[in-house]
């Protein structure tokens, strides 16, 4: 049986092509980055250009460009750095926010070493631009503001340009974690303003385990993992260079392709969409359905008998989904984002989140294995 992969905002298979540019990247570069002989300095040479490669594709320079192990490293150095090296005493987010953001909020909110605020949402997950301009307003202590790109289980978008600008004219640090838009949305550093961004491979066809933050030149931030002088000191530990070949590689695809992929997305997003509507009764879909990431469609289902098992019973036929962050649904622990929005729903949530390798004959069968599991429109019937 072939399986339906519908969970590409939890991680994206690796790209053929970036499979094979790893291979070889193992088999060529022997040395390591730091060593001064003719290994080393062919090693260091390759990730340097995969640095160019990645800095490039977003506006930003080469200096600004640090690699991770991925989003939730990436994370926890900008958050961490900015308070232990940048004087940030305030932190304005959300709660719909990822756990490598929340968490840290949490420690860093536990220790006594920041107040967090959370800015008012409306009811589709959107910031409440007034009130983060009240927020930003009412204290003269140092403040960054986190809040993501894209969230990662409803898919509502952020405007980074204007809370990028809010920021600046109170003074405020930017974080944004934009694991789920690089590769997907065109974004140009240059052009905003943004303190640190934060990236990961594996949601654009890339390897596991590898990343970046971006820290804007104008923020000087000390080693977050210190042992070693890698990453121009500031993060210690021989670099994987196979993986960040792998990301450079994948990251350059993803532009080269970002159009063409959208529409064949897009294209099986809105099939999925109006079968459902035809199917169901009482079909709602969270977040900002008409305006958030094209990739992303969080379903909600009303009560009904089957519906509390609907992820075990898609996974035995096939299919697979998410009820949300890949954090907590393999355990079918419920979303921390849908609960911040909807409060205790007995309705059943499912997301789909898709790929340019998914087609509408996946989308028929996801529609025809719900229908034996859920209650049908009566027209639907037979």
């Amino acid at each position: 049986m072939n399986r339906i992969y519908f969970d590409h905002a939890a991680t994206t298979p690796i790209d053929p092509a970036v499979a094979e540019t790893m291979t070889e990247a193992m088999l060529r570069y022997t040395g390591n980055p730091s060593s001064i002989h003719n290994e080393g300095r062919t090693a260091r040479a390759a990730v340097e250009r995969a640095r160019k490669t990645v800095a490039d594709s977003l506006g930003a320079s080469i200096g600004e460009i640090f690699f991770t192990s991925g989003g939730t490293e990436s994370n926890n150095m900008a958050l961490k750095c900015a308070v232990r090296d940048l004087g940030v005493r305030r932190i304005i987010s959300s709660p719909l926010e990822h756990h490598a953001v929340l968490h840290v909020l949490d420690r860093l909110r536990d220790e006594g070493s920041v107040e967090v605020e959370h800015v008012k949402l409306d009811d589709k997950g959107r910031v409440d631009m007034e009130d983060l301009q009240r927020l930003l307003q009412e204290s003269d202590k140092k403040t960054l503001v986190s809040l993501m790109y894209a969230n990662n289980e409803i898919g509502t978008m952020l405007n980074m340009e204007a809370v990028g600008e809010l920021c600046k004219s109170h003074g405020a640090l930017f974080h944004s974690d934009t694991v789920q838009t690089i590769g997907y949305f065109p974004i140009q550093l240059s052009e905003l303003n943004v303190s640190f961004m934060t990236g990961s491979a594996h949601k654009f066809y890339g390897p596991n385990g590898v990343g970046f933050i971006y820290i804007n030149a104008d923020n000087i931030v000390k080693p977050y993992i210190d042992g070693g002088a890698q990453e121009r000191n500031m993060r210690g530990g021989t670099e994987n260079i196979a993986g960040i070949i792998g990301m450079a590689k994948a990251l350059e695809i993803a532009q080269q392709e970002m159009d063409s992929r959208r529409e064949k997305i897009e294209e099986v997003r809105q099939y999925l969409r109006e079968s459902l509507e035809a199917a169901f009764e009482d079909i709602e879909f969270n977040g900002d359905p008409d305006g958030g990431h094209y990739k992303v469609l969080s379903v909600s289902f009303p009560p009904s008998p089957k519906a509390d098992m609907l992820l075990l019973s898609l996974d035995i036929a096939g299919i697979s989904v998410s009820g949300g962050s890949a954090c907590s649904s393999g355990a079918d622990a419920g979303s921390h984002v849908i609960a911040a929005l909807k409060g205790d729903s007995p309705r059943k949530t499912i997301r789909f989140s898709f790929s340019h390798h998914n087609t509408r004959e996946e989308v028929d069968t996801v529609i025809a294995k719900l229908q034996e599991i859920l209650p049908v429109k009566a027209a639907a019937e037979g």
